[in-house]
């Protein structure tokens, strides 16, 4: 059975390949693998990556990448970053 860490790795895998990670594809990962429970559900009634997948993500990626929080997605920390995980654009 896929475990957090195991979603994390894939993100991250994911993310090595294309760039950039979008939220909804990793819930749609979820889903397809029967993994719900490795989501939840957000005030807006969205199925997001839960708590447990995003803290394993974090281990792994902590300084590198950066969540880009108006279009839902990570991808890699460059030079014009701010500190911290949030990223503009």
């Amino acid at each position: 059975m896929m475990t957090a860490s195991d979603v994390a790795h894939w993100m991250l895998g994911e993310l090595e390949r294309d760039g950039c990670i979008y939220q909804d594809d990793v819930v749609d990962h979820l889903v397809k693998a029967a993994r719900e429970d490795l989501a939840t559900e957000n005030t807006d009634g969205n199925l997001v990556i839960g708590k447990q997948v995003l803290a394993e993500f974090r281990k792994l990626t902590e300084t590198t990448v950066v969540w880009v929080k108006p279009d839902r997605y990570w991808r890699y920390r460059v030079a014009e970053d701010e500190p911290g995980r949030e990223a503009r654009g």
